[in-house]
């Protein structure tokens, strides 16, 4: 007998919630193959088979919460069995769905049920919505056709037919909260005439732009936007399943500069409007807000009801950063293959200033202050979907060139909505560029559980007086904002004006002063 326990699930978390169980009581099972998926706070942790056997006892169920080395099951050390082989008394896939409410999903012509699953969301990813919903029941299907498009805090999943057959059962209608590893809907595989629909779809992709030449269309929600905005299926390049155009294909195309002229007179989307008076009717619409802004408002929300926050002011005159970098930026793109911005001057004049004001580097935990000793440098960025923080690890080690690398790769996957968990996770520190769009003085909101963000803004020339002389300069406003509950006015201050000397005088980097 072997014991299957709760693993070690990172610094300072003692206990998880058990997600799903793979596996069932009787189910062979093979070395490191996948009994359960256990969350905490933080992450998604995977619980493989310590040995291969059979499944015995299980002791923690779904939904169960238990701690650190917490004993989960009990396997029965046998044979090398490759794969877990199915019951005698029914298939697996059917075992999957042993419950009452899928009595009223008869398989159609003694075909066999195959349960559509949630696909997995990536790390720390536990639900999605149900976006759109390309087949209904009672609709035949192929392999791999797409049935429908969930949506997480940061991305778009497509989920494929895993059989060709009939969908017999919908479980999760558009707009409902679905968990990874759930139950979608019901195929009862073999149904149908598969032959006949491909046929069928061969023909329908001549006469329809819309479908792809593997027979199926775009997202809907892509269509949708595509005659709001005024562009055709020509100017995108898809980028789902087969080169299907995607929502987001759509609103890259768009931030791209690729709109047209709006369609002329196109409807309002009946469907999603609110009833309004009939003097409003077509001059407004209602749109349920994306998870991700859905997240975004929440956290924004969050850090303004927890965090005592406080902006601080100063500005920075740029003359001496501008005429390094135009002096520089040739030679600096020749050897480094990236080019010299401004965000490698302020990650660095931030390092060091956090070297001497550690706690705009440190966040509260409960009744303890934690400190870091290294920078994980946020850059807010905005894209098409929404503001996402990806995170520069380590950038008080980093060189102007590593960390001009490291933003600009950063910023590529930003735009294409292929950053990771992993890439917006570990942030100590933040800095948000309000500047590019325009903005000449705002007061940003910390990152929890961050303690400091600083604000860039626009560059704009004023007359400064210098030694008792007007002349024009380059200034930018500055601005701080930081939890009081741990940083002082006067380290906010200090904080401050060390990025401001640091910006005027650069050589101070160099020099460490």
């Amino acid at each position: 007998m072997a014991d299957v326990r709760v693993p070690t699930l990172g610094e300072s978390v003692t206990e998880a919630t058990i997600a799903t169980w793979f596996k069932q009581p009787g189910d062979s099972v093979a070395v490191d193959e996948m009994l359960c998926e256990l969350e905490t706070d933080k992450v998604t942790v995977e619980v493989p088979s310590p040995v291969a056997g059979t499944l015995g006892e299980i002791v923690a169920a779904e939904g169960e919460t238990v701690g650190v080395d917490a004993l989960l099951a009990v396997i029965s050390e046998g044979g090398e069995a490759t794969a877990a082989p199915a019951k005698k008394d029914a298939p697996a896939e059917a075992k999957a769905d042993a419950k009452p409410a899928d009595n009223t999903a008869k398989p159609a012509e003694g075909g066999e049920d195959v349960p559509v699953m949630v696909p997995a969301l990536g790390e720390s990813v536990t639900e999605a919505t149900v976006a759109t919903w390309f087949k209904a029941e009672g609709d035949e299907v192929a392999m791999d056709e797409m049935l429908c498009e969930l949506e997480t805090d940061k991305v778009s999943v497509e989920v494929p037919a895993p059989a060709a057959g009939i969908l017999t059962k919908v479980y999760a209608n558009d707009g409902e909260t679905v968990e990874a590893g759930a139950k979608l809907a019901l195929i009862s595989a073999g149904a149908g005439n598969g032959a006949a629909k491909s046929d069928t779809q061969a023909v329908a992709a001549t006469a329809d732009p819309k479908i792809t030449s593997d027979g199926m269309k775009n997202a809907p929600s892509a269509e949708k936007l595509m005659a709001e905005k005024g562009l055709t299926a020509d100017q995108i390049t898809g980028t789902g399943r087969d080169g299907r155009i995607m929502k987001e294909d759509v609103l890259k195309a768009e931030a791209s500069g690729g709109a047209s002229k709006p369609a002329a007179a196109t409807p309002p989307r009946a469907a999603a409007s609110a009833p309004v008076a009939a003097d409003q009717a077509g001059r407004e619409e209602r749109v349920k807000m994306t998870r991700l802004r859905q997240t975004i408002a929440r956290r924004l929300k969050d850090s303004q009801n927890t965090a005592a926050m406080l902006t601080t002011y100063n500005e920075v005159d740029m003359t001496e950063v501008m005429a390094l970098r135009n002096e520089y930026k040739d030679l600096f793109l020749k050897k480094h293959g990236v080019k010299l911005g401004f965000m490698s001057f302020f990650t660095k004049a931030c390092n060091h200033a956090l070297k001497e004001v550690p706690e705009v580097n440190a966040e509260i935990d409960g009744t303890e202050i934690v400190y870091k000793n290294y920078v994980n440098m946020g850059i807010a960025a905005g894209t098409p979907t929404g503001l996402v923080v990806p995170v520069v690890k380590d950038a008080d080690s980093m060189s102007f060139a590593a960390i001009e690398k490291e933003i600009a790769r950063l910023g590529g996957l930003a735009r294409d909505g292929k950053l990771s968990m992993a890439d917006m996770q570990g942030g100590s520190f933040t800095i948000s560029n309000g500047g590019v769009y325009g903005s000449l003085m705002s007061s940003p909101i910390l990152n929890p559980p961050q303690s400091g963000i600083l604000g860039m803004h626009k560059i704009q020339d004023r007359p400064m007086a210098i030694n008792g002389e007007v002349v024009i300069r380059p200034m930018m406003y500055l601005a701080l904002s930081y939890d009081h509950r741990i940083v002082d006015g006067k380290g906010a201050v200090t904080f401050l004006v060390r990025v401001k000397e640091a910006l005027e005088d650069p050589r101070r980097l160099l020099m460490d002063l």
